[in-house]
């Protein structure tokens, strides 16, 4: 998960993710990740909440909210260990996920293209527009369905209950992203992480 030692939260174990009921007339699940960065992502978790509750077939959900107010929506948990995510992951129909490189990464190795809505420094949500940037550009290469509005992001997961099988793709030994590309965007992120503690700090 995309994030940063110096403002990481306890995690939470894969023994502590909420079990439940498979939800849908498919057995859909939707794991929905926002990440660790410090900043509240209520805008997605706002945006599935609706979608959730007009849905019939709601699917199970695992939530990872984050430092984002705790959802209205089953399956929530705050942050999610390395485990906790594997499994979660091995068990998603369709992904959620923040702009962070680390994230899609592991959704393309269990061989889901993640639905990508990137945080907006414009919404408070990061402090500037590199996952916007980056979703664009893999989205552009076909490795992510970018939603940057509601609709999108509805029209994405009423597509992933209707077809289980149309956001699965080979699952991936070796990163679609190109190393390189990941691997700056880890840097960004660690460095703004640690630039908002020492803030924080003073």
């Amino acid at each position: 998960m995309n994030g940063d030692p110096a403002t990481a939260a306890p995690a939470t174990r894969a023994a502590d993710i909420p079990r439940q009921r498979q939800g849908g007339r498919t057995g859909t699940t939707v794991l929905a990740v926002v990440g660790t960065d410090v900043h509240p992502f209520d805008r997605l978790l706002a945006w599935l909440t609706d979608w959730h509750r007009t849905r019939p077939a709601a699917p199970t959900m695992i939530v990872q909210y984050g430092h984002s107010t705790p959802p209205a929506l089953p399956g929530g948990v705050p942050f999610l260990d390395h485990a906790g995510l594997q499994r979660a992951m091995a068990t998603a129909t369709l992904v959620v996920s923040h702009g962070g490189p680390a994230t899609i990464t592991e959704a393309r190795r269990h061989g889901r293209t993640p639905i990508v809505v990137p945080r907006d420094p414009a919404h408070g949500e990061h402090v500037d527009d590199h996952q916007q940037r980056f979703g664009r550009r893999l989205a552009a290469a076909g490795l992510v369905r970018l939603c940057e509005d509601s609709a999108a992001l509805a029209a994405a997961l009423d597509l992933g209950l209707a077809d289980p099988t149309a956001f699965a793709v080979a699952a991936e030994a070796e990163p679609a992203v190109p190393p390189g590309v990941a691997r700056v965007g880890e840097i960004v992120d660690a460095l703004i992480a640690r630039r908002m503690s020492r803030r924080r700090r003073r």
